[in-house]
């Protein structure tokens, strides 16, 4: 718990850094695409419960052997489609999610800072392990998403970026405070 400055301080810093981000800054803008006929994919979509869905949906290998199954891949469109509830988004419960997410990758850095770092390592060094850390923490999941599941490489570049800050920050609070 020595570390609780650099936790709490660079859990607020990258939380004001994507604010700033998704709110002020291009290059997130262009991530989603509208599709050309919006009310009526909304009609088809309607009624499905939360969850995440694909299309078309093959529950198991074997069934990738079904002539059937092979010609709904080769006609498409072939989705992945996540359905959140309907109703304006609640803001306050995604920022403080998002605030406990920065909170806990601070914690993580926290940790390994503390089990790698000599007592009394210079600003260098803590800067370069809880920023590579935050690097991790912040950006490698969405290469999974860009191979697995269609995520535009562009989006998951963009994301780097976006790592690549918030690793910046919390290197540069644990290196300051720790």
């Amino acid at each position: 718990m020595t570390l609780w400055q650099p936790i709490l301080l660079s859990a607020i810093l990258t939380f004001i850094a994507g604010a700033v981000i998704f709110m002020a800054m291009p290059w997130h803008k262009k991530d989603w695409s509208k599709v050309s006929d919006e009310q009526g994919v909304s009609n088809a979509l309607r009624g499905l419960a939360p969850g995440r869905y694909n299309l078309p949906h093959c529950p198991d290998q074997a069934a990738f052997k079904d002539p059937a199954m092979k010609q709904k891949f080769e006609d498409g469109p072939h989705a992945f489609i996540t359905i959140v509830p309907s109703g304006l988004p609640a803001m306050g419960p995604k920022l403080g999610l998002m605030f406990a997410y920065n909170v806990s990758v601070a914690v993580v850095c926290a940790y390994i800072v503390s089990r790698t770092a000599a007592p009394d390592a210079d600003y260098l060094a803590i800067f370069r392990i809880s920023g590579a850390v935050a690097f991790v923490a912040y950006g490698m999941a969405y290469l999974q998403e860009s191979v697995w599941f269609g995520r535009p490489w562009s989006a998951t570049v963009k994301t780097f970026l976006d790592a690549l800050i918030y690793s910046l920050l919390t290197g540069g609070a644990f290196g300051w405070l720790a």
